[in-house]
């Protein structure tokens, strides 16, 4: 019970946040601050509905140590899509035709802050976190990366292995660094240096939502699995590497800090009086 009243307060800001963004699309100072505001308010409802509905303070979302936590996130997600462009452009795939558009990557900076905000949120914040506490931290991470994947078939250039190599690459990821931090800032900052990296920056195409003019005009060329086609970067075999790579280290560090969460529920519930699991069952429906 507690997961949906969590999915439904986050998805509501999501959802009111974004008809926003879209009434306003091409006004650049608007879609930049119904953007942040979207971002801003996202993880003050989240935070409240966890008080609500699990009785404890949402450290996940602590104020203190945020903005080095977003700043680490950022840093490591700019220089993995640094990367990926990279290694496209030294293949002769990726090429510049110009500056782009400030404007667009104001607009885009509005934009993808609020979708980093509440997917990560949604998908790390509730679904995940919650999936982990009852079938571990490996089972949680494959299932709810996936989920994140079959996310993105609805957009516009989709194709099922975009939607593939983001539930590799980024599901995973993202799980893995919420896993090794314990805190979503980490992957907040992630996700939206990726993103805005992808489009604001690079202008490049983001999980098949369609070009963006970002403050560089690209063309991109060549071999899809280099590339990504029509889907973006994100498609492309380099991100899918690199998100792997990341996806183990994180793993890694959160194994060594021991934040691993054993699938070991069942079992524990299973050697329970049928009075304690009636009694554990009403305190998780609360």
């Amino acid at each position: 019970m507690r997961l949906v009243k969590q999915l439904v307060a986050v998805a509501a800001v999501a959802f009111v946040g974004g008809q926003a963004v879209a009434a306003v699309d091409g006004n650049t100072l608007l879609t930049l601050l119904f953007g942040a505001a979207t971002a801003v308010l996202a993880p003050v409802v989240y935070a409240w509905v966890v008080r609500r509905t699990e009785h404890r303070a949402p450290a996940e979302v602590a104020r203190k140590g945020a903005a080095a936590a977003v700043g680490r996130g950022m840093l490591i997600g700019f220089a993995m899509f640094a990367a990926v462009i990279a290694n496209i452009a030294f293949l002769g795939d990726y090429r510049v035709d110009g500056f782009g558009s400030v404007p667009g990557a104001l607009a885009l900076l509005g934009f993808m802050a609020a979708a980093a905000v509440t997917e990560e949120l949604l998908f790390r914040g509730v679904l995940f976190r919650i999936v982990e506490g009852r079938i571990g931290t490996w089972a949680a991470l494959a299932l709810t990366g996936l989920l994140f994947g079959l996310s993105h078939l609805t957009n516009e250039h989709a194709t099922l292995w975009g939607a593939i190599a983001i539930a590799v690459e980024a599901g995973g990821m993202l799980a893995a660094a919420y896993a090794a931090t314990r805190t979503l800032w980490v992957p907040i900052g992630l996700h939206f240096a990726w993103n805005f990296a992808e489009s604001g920056i690079f202008g490049t195409e983001v999980s098949g939502n369609g070009a963006n003019k970002g403050l560089l005009d690209s063309t991109m060329s060549g071999s899809s699995l280099a590339t990504g086609g029509e889907f973006g970067p994100e498609a492309s075999l380099y991100a899918v590497g690199a998100g792997l790579a990341l996806t183990v280290a994180f793993m890694w560090l959160a194994r060594r800090r021991g934040h691993l969460v054993p699938a070991r529920r069942r079992t524990a519930e299973a050697s329970q009086s049928p009075a304690a699991r009636a009694a554990a069952t009403a305190t998780l429906s609360r």
